[in-house]
């Protein structure tokens, strides 16, 4: 080991001449892990400390469609220091009846013990006080989204579900907001008082009630946890607390911070390539150094690790490099993710991720530099004096084996950090594959290269550049490696974001319908029925009863205990009634008409295949506090994917006699005639809520844009690092292009036609990634709009031509970067250097 210090220590005197695409490739993907990992690591640490603000208070009791009864208050209060009351509910915001006078809110009723913890700000600072309103009106606070859409300013009068109110002032950042999850619409507050009274609260209506809490101090969770869940079992209860008090915000951060870190380490990938080419040149240049000492009785061993030491030199240089940059741009852009973000944060420099990032780097560094160090170092002395080697054979069964067991590593790490077993390995399983079908696709390139040169007789330019793919120190490899990946996540992003717009603009119009509308009184529905009747332009409606419940148990036992977090156990799920199925049964029989015996259940198919259940099976679901088992009695094919009305489960009437419920209807009318449709419903039916599907899918497709933003970001980070390899590529052959370059002059060709051939080869590798990365954006665009979606897939050709142009564009101005100087160099000179 000390030979091999001094022989390292010697040859780093020459600096770092030659390693500059390492230290850029490492610098750029240790950068992006970083920096994903810090702002990931900032917002976890806030959802944590900030518990209690995020939520409210320290804990939350939570009651679907009711508010507690006398003596449920009466123990939540016995068991807390201060108790506020929060209703929180949709509706209709108007100014007037036209379509552009409405807009669909997510209102929050609050009484006056409200804000728990934390502070709401607002525009201007008036206080909660200035719900009481003024001139006989209630106050509310408007989202300024909400405000800008429908021009509202502090003092003007506007309408919620019908009632009068007068905006009060905008609301800047709501300390309780984030733990809400989606909502369709923008934020309003309102005082709990001012709607009370109203159809808002009716008996049916779709509402949730929170009760936010602060307990004495010394108060243990867990114990008044268990304590409550066992007061209110089967009252429909669901408690939250400060622990973890937004748990869907914090899965989504987690799955979103994890699946940017795996992009980023397919940006590292992508640097592997360059980092194995800068290796392999590195090594090729000082074949000189490596021949002399195993002439003077170095052992492989010996060389090995004194390569090994400067690479790990070198490599803890582009880590560093990388840390730093990292760290710059998270801190550079502060204020912009703090502006961004809907919760305050405060940006550290968190050693956890910094380190992840800084062990990705160093793992896939040793990864790819290796199998060339390995190759390079069992060679012997005269075959390198000679300049015989072919660089080609593969290194030994240790070597094979280390490299097996770095990659488990890589693969055990990115779980035990995401935490996500399935994403890390359904993401890096991706990957792997990925470059292999990349590196399978540079071999057959190279391949149609060589045996097209005949085609290309009597035309020198082509000739050249289909040698120059085709021969054996060709490009194909790296450029398709390098480029083909990055572009790949940019062609399934594109391809999927044009399927999903061209499906909505193409079959909405069609199959889905024009509105959704929620809580239509019992006492409505006839009238509601018949002006729709009389409207020529609506084509048809539909309209069903709906309550909300939750599903607790299967066959006794807890319902998440036997089938797991399953989205149709997650919270309420919509229910509904029937003499007579929606939908074609596919298993069981429908219950006969006027039937009253023991409460009798139709599933979904599908969701019953999924959670387990069978005919005969018996679930319970809580229905406004109370408990209901039936008996699984059918099975339906519910097609969620038309857009209309679908219900997962459908009760018999006479389980739900006498429970108080309301409507839900569909309106299928087509675009122009929706104005119209609202004006009559708002005139007559004020309390009534419309959702507009165009809007709700404008609000779940802005969500969606938002993380393909991201995605394409990292992305970006893995087609820079990739076009840094390209141009390293083109670097390390700039002696190989001077010594084509004279050749031709020699045999009478012109710099014109020189640089054609350069700029023509490069073309086509371009496009060949190109090509290779629009059929993984195809394949991935049909599996996630067809099979995932449920919709027509039709492939878009602008985001592909998009996609190739700019392969052609990147290696044509990385290739063009290094010709220059060959054509420009005496062919006397070149041909006459020794090699």
């Amino acid at each position: 080991m000390r030979t091999a210090l001094t022989i390292a220590r010697r040859e780093l005197r020459s600096g770092l001449r030659g390693f500059w695409v390492m230290l850029l490739c490492l610098m750029l993907g240790v950068a992006a892990i970083a920096a994903v990992g810090l702002v990931r690591s900032a917002i976890e640490r806030a959802l944590s400390d900030q518990g209690a603000v995020l939520l409210g208070g320290d804990a939350q009791y939570e009651f679907t469609y009711r508010r507690a009864k006398a003596e449920e208050l009466s123990w939540i209060a016995e068991h807390a220091e201060r108790v506020s009351e929060v209703i929180d509910f949709r509706s209709m915001l108007a100014t007037g009846t036209d379509l552009a006078d409405r807009a669909l809110t997510q209102a929050k009723a609050v009484d006056g013990a409200y804000p728990l913890a934390g502070k709401l700000q607002l525009d201007p600072p008036v206080g909660m006080g200035a719900l009481k309103g003024e001139g006989g009106r209630p106050g509310i606070f408007l989202d300024p989204i909400l405000a800008d859409r429908l021009g509202l300013e502090p003092g003007d009068p506007v309408k919620l579900g019908g009632q009068d109110f007068v905006m009060m002032a905008r609301i800047l950042r709501e300390p309780d907001s984030t733990g809400t999850g989606f909502a369709l619409g923008p934020h309003s507050i309102v005082s709990l008082a001012a709607i009370e009274k109203t159809p808002l609260l009716a008996p049916g209506s779709l509402f949730e009630t929170e009760y936010r809490v602060t307990l004495p101090p010394g108060t243990e969770l867990a114990t008044l946890k268990r304590d409550a869940l066992r007061r209110f079992e089967g009252a429909g209860m669901r408690w939250s607390d400060r622990r973890r008090a937004a748990p869907g915000a914090e899965r989504f951060v987690q799955r979103l911070g994890s699946f940017l870190v795996l992009v980023g380490l397919a940006g590292l990938a992508v640097g592997g390539v360059g980092i194995s080419a800068t290796v392999a040149a590195w090594i090729e240049r000082k074949a000189p150094t490596i021949a002399t000492l195993r002439a003077l009785g170095a052992t492989g061993a010996v060389i090995r690790a004194a390569f090994l030491i400067q690479l790990a030199a070198i490599g803890l240089v582009g880590i560093l490099l990388g840390l730093g940059l990292g760290a710059g741009l998270v801190f550079g852009t502060s204020g912009l993710i703090e502006r961004a973000l809907p919760l305050p944060v405060t940006l550290t420099l968190d050693p956890g991720p910094l380190g992840e990032a800084a062990l990705y780097g160093a793992l896939v560094a040793t990864l790819f530099a290796l199998w060339p160090l390995s190759r390079m170092a069992g060679m012997r002395a005269a075959r390198l004096y000679r300049d015989t080697r072919s660089g080609r054979m593969l290194p030994g069964w240790p070597t094979l084996m280390l490299t097996g067991a770095l990659l488990s590593v890589i693969v055990v790490v990115s779980a035990l950090f995401s935490g996500l077993w399935g994403l890390t390995l359904s993401s890096l399983g991706g990957i792997a594959v990925a470059l292999l079908i990349l590196a399978l696709a540079a071999a057959l390139i190279r391949r149609a290269a060589r045996g097209a040169r005949h085609l290309a007789r009597g035309r020198p330019v082509l000739r050249a550049a289909l040698a120059a793919i085709g021969g054996p120190r060709s490009e194909a490899r790296p450029v398709i490696l390098s480029l083909g990946l990055g572009l790949s996540v940019l062609a399934a992003v594109g391809q999927v974001d044009q399927g999903l717009r061209h499906a909505i603009d193409r079959d909405l119009p069609k199959v889905a319908p024009a509105y959704f509308v929620l809580d239509i009184q019992p006492d409505q529905i006839d009238p509601f029925e018949t002006l729709l009747g009389q409207m020529p332009e609506v084509s048809k409606v539909e309209a069903v009863p709906m309550l909300r419940g939750v599903i607790t148990r299967i066959n006794g036992q807890d319902a998440r205990k036997v089938a797991g977090e399953h989205w149709v156990l997650r919270g309420d799920r919509g229910v509904t009634y029937g003499d007579a199925p929606r939908e074609k049964l596919t298993a069981g029989e429908w219950w006969p008409e006027d039937y009253t015996g023991p409460p009798l259940a139709s599933f979904s198919a599908k969701e019953a295949q999924e959670l387990g259940l069978k005919l005969g099976d018996t679930i319970t679901v809580n229905i406004l506090g109370r408990d209901i088992t039936a008996t699984i009695s059918s099975f339906r094919d519910v097609d969620f994917s038309t857009g209309g009305i679908g219900f997962v489960l459908t009760l018999d009437p006479a389980a739900l006699r006498g429970a108080p419920h309301t409507w839900l209807a569909t309106i299928y009318a087509p675009p122009e005639a929706e104005a119209q449709v609202m004006r009559q419903l708002a005139e007559r039916f004020p309390n009534i809520t419309a959702i507009r599907v165009r809007d709700a899918i404008a609000r779940v497709t802005e969500a969606l844009s938002a993380i393909a933003r991201a995605t394409s970001l990292a992305a970006g980070v893995t087609l820079l690092t990739g076009f840094v390899v390209l141009v390293g590529a083109a670097a390390s052959g700039e002696r190989e292009r001077a010594w084509e370059a004279a050749m031709l002059k020699t045999l009478g060709a012109t710099r014109g036609a020189i640089l054609a051939s350069f700029a023509l080869r490069s073309a086509l590798m371009g496009a060949a990634a190109g090509l290779v990365a629009i059929l993984f954006g195809g394949l991935a665009g049909w599996a996630v709009v067809h099979q995932v979606m449920g919709v027509d897939y039709r492939f878009a050709l602008a985001p592909a031509l998009v996609i190739v142009l700019g392969g052609m564009l990147a290696t044509l101005i990385a290739g063009l970067l290094f010709a220059l100087r060959p054509l420009a160099a005496r062919p006397a000179g070149v041909l006459r250097a020794p090699e």
